[in-house]
């Protein structure tokens, strides 16, 4: 079945009063993002990394499997509730595209920031600090963008109204 979705504000998210529900939402979309990011990011960076691979080719392994893994982590359920994969890869790319990318773009510079992170060993304490330091930084700038967007009925609302 072909779902589409125009313009919804989920559950009065939006709406005055209603703040500390969008904060607590716009935290979960950003957890939910940051964990898609996470799984493809440290599969890149220690993929790349292990193979010897260039920074360039490194980080552009770990920037598709973000994406990959994040848009994954929500078409699957849609598609579990018969949801065709357009359909389900819409409502995904609609939910996390922006979120996906502002990570993308905080994580890989600090990873390129860091002196030695990108050519630390993967078994090295260096090579997880700078990863998960990197990771974090990434969900906090996510957040206020992922608010923004969910106040307007966007980002991760179109995901929740799917629900």
């Amino acid at each position: 079945m072909d779902h589409t979705h125009h313009g919804h504000h989920p559950s009065g998210l939006g709406q005055p009063g209603r703040t500390e529900s969008l904060n607590h939402t716009a935290l979960i979309a950003t957890l939910h993002c940051l964990a898609g990011c996470a799984i493809g990011e440290i599969a890149g960076l220690f993929i790349g990394t292990a193979l010897g691979w260039s920074n360039v080719s490194t980080i552009a392994l770990a920037v598709g499997l973000a994406f990959a893994s994040g848009f994954a982590l929500t078409a699957v359920p849609f598609l579990r509730r018969g949801y065709t994969l357009v359909a389900a890869m819409r409502i995904a790319l609609a939910a996390d595209a922006a979120s996906i990318t502002i990570m993308e773009i905080v994580d890989n510079a600090l990873m390129l920031a860091i002196p030695g992170a990108m050519d630390a060993a993967v078994d090295s304490f260096h090579f997880w600090a700078s990863m998960a330091f990197s990771l974090a930084v990434a969900g906090v700038a996510a957040y206020p963008v992922n608010r923004w967007l969910i106040a307007r009925g966007q980002g991760h609302a179109i995901a929740h109204a799917h629900h």
